[in-house]
């Protein structure tokens, strides 16, 4: 019995996982949903059109979800300054609405996993975003949460691949972070309709007299059911696909139902520096024999007692001058800028010629909650000269210049 034709553009064969499938225009019931396929095909393409040592892509990647009204738009400005990134956030329902992708929907065909990824990872590619980026709205589905795992491994794999050779500062080891703002449904759907309340009141104001910018309304922030759907579809795809990450990545989530600077607090504290997850492995080994500030200052005050204690029974007499020093000669100067909280003192004695004698000055200021820095100036001061051979002998003058801080009076002003 013949078999029977299929209606539409007829789909290519496959042969391998590795073949690339393009099948257009492509209706639900075509599109390839297998996450290797769709990768590998994306992957061929690139490297068709830029070259394999040209695959460069972001050295740090927050991949930002949130559920509606948990504040991404209002936080993303604030994470990219909190991980030192100078270039805007790649927001993928934007990226989605772009020529090439309404050229899609307009001849029938439907905006997949495959354009979505293919989409996201040209984005990625430009050199703006070779130190890091934001991606807001990506990964939503089971098949691009797969497509980003073959991704970081493809990444790992160059980087290994170009690890000896010039191009290696390009193929750093990747760092992804998932940050996931979360609001109750509750608190979803009373910003999503207190948003459309405001928009719709700034829309009004604008009609009514002709200035400023009217601001798209959308459907869910003014109606409570389609609201809570919108929360719905949040639950059930993305959040269910972000999880999946739980294992594989860096995976914060942020509670985001207190005010601004609260969740600000709370992604601070998600994205501290971890220097042994985020370093490549070799830079790591270079630096881990420096001991981190926090273990210094963890014992640092026990540290200065035992030191000022051992001045006291093994150092007693230069000890006390140096005591003697502060009181008599530095503090009176000390007095005078209190208002700034901030005095610059000059010695030229010769007791700070020994390290021992600063050090233990530091450590009384310290003591006593001041903060000293010493700088040390040295001065050649011609003695005498050889007329016959035009040698100058010259003596070293040592001046040096104490720094002196400390919490300055406050001053009532009218």
């Amino acid at each position: 019995m013949p078999k029977k034709k299929t209606k539409g553009a007829a789909a290519r064969p496959i042969a391998n996982s590795d073949a690339v499938v393009d099948i257009a225009p492509r209706g639900p019931d075509l599109e390839i949903k297998e996450p290797k396929l769709i990768f590998n095909a994306v992957w061929k393409d690139l490297e068709a059109e830029r070259g394999r040592e040209n695959l460069r892509f972001p050295k740090e990647l927050i991949l930002l979800g949130g559920a509606p009204g948990a504040g991404k738009g209002t936080q993303t400005d604030f994470i990219l300054q909190a991980r030192g990134l100078g270039c805007p956030s790649i927001v993928v329902s934007s990226l989605l609405n772009s020529p090439e992708m309404r050229k899609i929907k307009d001849a029938g065909g439907l905006v997949g996993d495959r354009e979505v990824v293919g989409t996201v990872f040209r984005e990625l590619l430009k050199p703006g975003y070779k130190d890091g980026a934001v991606l807001d709205g990506f990964p939503r589905t089971k098949v691009q949460v797969e497509c980003l795992k073959l991704l970081v491994d493809t990444m790992n794999e160059l980087r290994r691949e170009y690890h000896a050779t010039r191009f290696s500062i390009h193929f750093r080891q990747p760092t992804i972070h998932i940050m996931v703002l979360f609001v109750s449904e509750a608190v979803s759907v009373e910003r999503q309709l207190n948003r459309g309340r405001e928009i719709a009141a700034h829309n009004a104001r604008v009609r009514e007299s002709g200035e400023g910018t009217v601001i798209e309304e959308r459907a869910t922030d003014t109606d409570e059911t389609t609201a809570r759907r919108r929360y719905k579809v949040f639950k059930d795809e993305t959040w269910a696909a972000l999880q999946s990450l739980r294992e594989h990545f860096f995976y914060h989530f942020v509670e985001a139902e207190g005010s601004v600077q609260e969740v600000q607090r709370n992604i601070l504290r998600e994205l501290q520096y971890q220097s042994s997850l985020e370093l490549d492995p070799q830079t790591f080994e270079a630096l881990r024999g420096l001991p981190l500030a926090t273990e210094i200052t963890r014992h640092a005050r026990v540290d200065l007692v035992r030191r000022l204690d051992s001045y006291e029974l093994e150092h007693t007499k230069i000890f006390h001058r140096i005591i003697a020093i502060v009181q008599d000669e530095m503090m009176p100067v000390i007095r005078r800028h209190a208002i700034a909280g901030l005095a610059f003192i000059n010695s030229e004695d010769a007791v700070f010629d020994s390290t021992r004698a600063v050090a233990m000055l530091i450590d009384i200021f310290s003591e006593r909650g001041y903060h000293a820095v010493v700088d040390i100036h040295r001065n050649e001061i011609p003695e005498r000269i050889n007329l016959k051979t035009g040698k100058i002998t010259s003596r070293v003058k040592r001046t040096y210049r104490f720094q002196i801080r400390f919490q300055g009076s406050q001053i009532r002003r009218e």
